[in-house]
């Protein structure tokens, strides 16, 4: 058998403790909130919302919010994942505009 080790993921560095904590919610809810708040402050990447936000299928919840009535674009590129390693296709998504119906999450 291969020998290999677990390793921990760091989460952002300037999250306070009861946002680490919210990323225990992995209800398809909490993470489209995440997703969504993230998405208010600036692009982010498929692995960035995957290691550090833990939203294990950020293409899914992107989807959703679509369906809710949010606009987001996407841009496909090559970027690095937490190794290094460069991987081609790679989802970053901009939020362009809110839905109209605030409740839409």
């Amino acid at each position: 058998m291969g020998n290999f080790q677990l390793r921990k993921i760091a989460g952002p560095s300037s999250a306070a403790p009861e946002k680490a904590t919210a990323l225990v919610d992995v209800s398809a809810e909490a993470q489209r909130q995440r997703v969504l708040t993230l998405l208010m402050d600036h692009s982010r990447s498929t692995f960035e919302l995957r290691d550090a936000y833990n939203v294990l299928m950020p293409a899914a919840r992107v989807k959703e919010l679509k369906e809710l009535g949010h606009e987001i674009h996407r841009t496909l590129s090559t970027l690095p994942d937490s190794e290094g390693r460069l991987h081609p296709r790679i989802a970053t998504y901009a939020l362009i505009k809110l839905a109209e119906d605030e409740g839409a999450v």
